[in-house]
């Protein structure tokens, strides 16, 4: 529910279940009752400022947006937003870490925490030093100012911490102060769509700087802007989980310094205990024939091993009252930035309607979610053509230098038989030559000589006598 500081005039907004309760106005200071419940919708215009133009009253109070209608009845249509409207600059602002103290200033604190303590232990000191202490009082004086420089240290280290917790108690109730403004006011509009968040978000820019730099704000105001550019619902739901992750990384990291305070105050008494078992035992003097001066010798040694008890003592006890408040504040960032969580996923993003949704939704806004999605799916596939094309031109590149290395080697394979074909073929005729040459030679002195001898014979008849032979067949 929303209502307005009576003070200041600033519209906030709380819980049902928070009405009656006292509280401090974020932008005063002043504390103010939460009034008994009131519609979300019935609250008049803020002072001096006319409703917003083209925007129709919310109707009456049902559950946490304003929408309650009879059983039946369907919703009345947003008015858009005037057509006139000119989105504003806008460079975000300044952001300053929402868990971290600075530890320069706890330093301060903690010197002035410290000098203080010791300044009111100072008069409840009892007799000379190194007496036994007379009430709790002179006991506590005795453990703060009169050991070893330990329980200075320890002290000091205490309150260290206590300034840094101090300061992010501040800083915490800063982020719960900015809980209670109405960062999406339903005068501005029951839904938030393409047409009027920019309205929403120069109301963002209108709160006051102090305490529009928080982590619920400063989460709202980029959903808003990612919302304005994309007019995706899931795109601005993933940035808000993941902004919400670096929320709670900062949250966790702002511990640290104090966790090494932590640390460091139980091991600086167990060094305190070292110290005085040293002195206890370099006290001891055991060769003196004197009794009382054993006696005194013993004492020495008893105030050593009172000494060393007490720096332990001194830092256990600081480690466990410091370990309350720093769990107790993280328990109460963990439980405001689950708050925050909750606000953005039940409220805020419930009312955005990027035109996914056909109930509710503007036939602009869904053609143009149509249309981006068209165009989006047809620039995938383009990329996936350009893709695939290049893979094909890469394949045929590769065909052709395939194709030329192996017409390339085809081209050296042949060439080099032919030329072994030519060698033989070449062979092969020399050698037909050579024997053609040498047969041709012998027929030539083979005629010379025919021809000899017929010049012997000369004219000389020769008789060729031919015998019979004889036979099965033969008459004689």
């Amino acid at each position: 529910m929303t209502f307005k500081c009576p003070t200041c005039d600033m519209q906030l907004k709380a819980e049902p279940e928070m009405a009656g309760k006292i509280v401090r106005c974020p932008g005063c200071n002043t504390k103010l009752s939460i009034p008994a419940s009131i519609g979300a919708g019935s609250l008049p215009p803020p002072s001096s400022m006319p409703p917003p133009s083209g925007v129709s009253s919310p109707p009456p109070a049902g559950d946490a947006f304003g929408t309650e209608y009879e059983h039946g009845a369907s919703a009345p249509e947003q008015a858009p937003a005037p057509s006139s409207y000119q989105p504003k600059e806008r460079g975000g602002w300044e952001e300053t870490d929402p868990a971290n103290p600075n530890p320069w200033l706890a330093l301060a604190i903690g010197a002035v925490a410290s000098l203080a303590w010791f300044g009111i232990m100072f008069p409840f000191g009892k007799g000379a030093p190194g007496t036994p202490p007379q009430n709790t009082m002179d006991y506590l004086h005795d453990l703060f100012l009169e050991r070893t420089w330990v329980n200075y240290m320890e002290t000091f280290f205490f309150f260290w911490a206590i300034g840094l917790i101090y300061l992010k108690i501040q800083k915490l109730r800063h982020q719960k102060d900015a809980m209670f403004l109405d960062v999406v006011p339903v005068e501005i509009g029951q839904e938030i769509n393409r047409e009027n968040v920019g309205l929403f978000i120069d109301h963002l820019y209108g709160l006051p700087a102090r305490l529009r730099d928080s982590m619920m704000v400063n989460r709202i105001r980029k959903g808003l802007e990612l919302f304005e550019i994309r007019q995706n619902n899931g795109e601005v739901t993933n940035m808000m989980s993941a902004q919400s992750d670096i929320d709670g990384s900062r949250i966790g990291g702002s511990f640290s310094l104090i966790k090494v305070f932590l640390w460091a105050i139980p091991i600086l008494g167990f060094i305190g205990t070292v110290l005085g078992l040293s002195q206890a035992i370099g006290s001891i003097d055991l060769q003196v024939s004197d009794i009382s001066k054993v006696m005194g010798s013993l004492g020495k040694v008893t105030s050593g091993l009172g000494t060393a008890f007490d720096t332990t003592l001194l830092g256990l006890v600081l480690a466990m009252f410091l370990n309350f408040p720093m769990n107790a504040v993280s328990k109460a960032e963990d439980d405001n930035l689950n708050n925050i969580d909750a606000f953005c996923n039940e409220v805020l993003m419930p009312r955005l309607n990027d035109g996914g949704g056909v109930a509710g939704g503007d036939t602009n806004g869904i053609m143009d979610t149509l249309v981006k999605a068209v165009a989006s799916s047809q620039k995938e596939f383009l990329i996936d053509l350009n893709t695939l094309s290049k893979q094909v031109r890469e394949q045929a590149d590769n065909l052709d230098k395939r194709a030329a290395a192996h017409q390339e080697r085809v081209d050296a394979e042949f060439a080099i038989a032919l030329n072994r074909m030519r060698e033989d073929l070449t062979n092969s005729v020399k050698d037909s030559v050579k024997t053609t040459t040498e047969y041709t030679r012998a027929m030539a002195s083979g005629i010379q000589s025919l021809n000899t001898l017929l010049s012997e014979l000369g004219g000389k008849q020769i008789l060729i006598h031919q015998v019979k032979k004889k036979g099965w067949f033969s008459r004689e």
